[in-house]
């Protein structure tokens, strides 16, 4: 659990850079407010106050958001496994049901590509490989194979529906760095 807490004249940059293991998350939650400028970098300079009012949001936005915020940091982490929250899991089970594929696990890795280095995997998995390490998380067995695990362990696989598009979100706490569209990452 952290002491340090988010406020609303930290900048974009301070924020992010000060909680680097939440800071895929952190830059979700603020896409989702409506600061949809915090991927290309155009305003990290701003405090989270000057970019909620010039995006026209009122205090009580801003309390909000800065409430959620300090909530995610909050939330505990197991670095030790790879998880599905809730609702990603709901969302798998609902996936396996429309493609006939009830009973079988998830699949998680990461290939190169991108701009970032490697893309994440995700895919279907009838059963384990011989080299797997196998985590199950809200019921749902999910396959990684040893070689990637290093880089993916303590990954939390998460589902979102939005305006800009829906899918599966990686939080990767191994994560050093990322593209500014988000679909690539480096170690």
């Amino acid at each position: 659990m952290t002491t340090e807490k988010i406020t609303r004249d930290m900048t974009i940059d301070a924020i992010l850079g000060s909680f680097p293991q939440k800071s895929q998350r952190i830059a979700q939650e603020l896409t989702n407010a409506g600061l949809q400028c915090v991927g290309c970098q155009a305003a990290t300079w701003e405090t989270l106050e000057v970019g909620m009012l010039g995006h026209g949001f009122d205090e009580k936005a801003i309390e909000d958001l800065v409430e959620r915020l300090n909530a995610l940091l909050e939330e505990e982490t197991d670095p030790t496994t790879i998880s599905l929250t809730e609702r990603a899991a709901e969302k798998f089970r609902a996936i396996l049901i429309a493609d006939k594929k009830e009973g079988w696990a998830l699949r998680l890795g990461d290939k190169p590509g991108g701009c970032g280095g490697f893309e994440y995997v995700l895919d279907f998995s009838e059963k384990a490989k011989e080299d797997d390490v196998l985590f199950t998380s809200h019921g749902i067995d999910i396959h990684v194979s040893q070689k990637v695990l290093p880089r993916l362990l303590g990954c939390e696989v998460d589902y979102l529906e939005g305006l800009m598009g829906s899918g599966f979100k990686i939080t990767n706490p191994n994560v050093k760095g990322s593209c500014s569209c988000g679909n690539s990452q480096s170690y």
